[in-house]
């Protein structure tokens, strides 16, 4: 992994970091480069694998991008987050943790989010009052 200095380096190398095209100040979406045809064919397949999984950080990874970038770049992105997992697992010699499902969900603290939505329902013309859910 010494050829590699980052995950980046290796995402690069193989072709599935994002294109980066930009033109008279204006930032367009690029291809992405052609890479290793092997490496890249193995990424894909355990990026569909992993994006069918359920309640993994991948799979909410690709369900929380397929929404607005379509699902062939969405599987690009999930590729290379397991090519920057990997990295990270051979060059330091550690298990892979997964970070879970709800990463993306608790990531927000409790408060601001909730601050938040009531603002969106607010605009849309609601008017809101939260009370604290009853355990039972």
């Amino acid at each position: 992994m010494q050829r590699f200095p980052t995950a980046g380096h290796l995402a690069s190398w193989a072709g599935v970091c994002p294109g980066n095209h930009e033109s008279a100040g204006r930032v367009t979406s690029g291809r992405t480069r052609h890479g290793d045809a092997w490496l890249k064919g193995v990424l894909g397949i355990a990026a569909a694998a992993a994006a069918r999984s359920r309640s993994t950080y991948l799979s909410a990874q690709f369900r929380r991008l397929v929404g607005h970038r379509g699902k062939k770049r969405a599987l690009v992105a999930v590729e290379h987050s397991i090519l920057g997992s990997v990295w990270h697992i051979l060059s330091r010699s550690t298990p892979y943790q997964d970070l879970g499902a709800e990463h993306f969900v608790n990531r927000i603290h409790k408060s601001r989010q909730t601050r938040r939505l009531v603002g969106q329902l607010t605009q849309l013309g609601y008017d809101v009052s939260l009370q604290p859910q009853q355990t039972t």
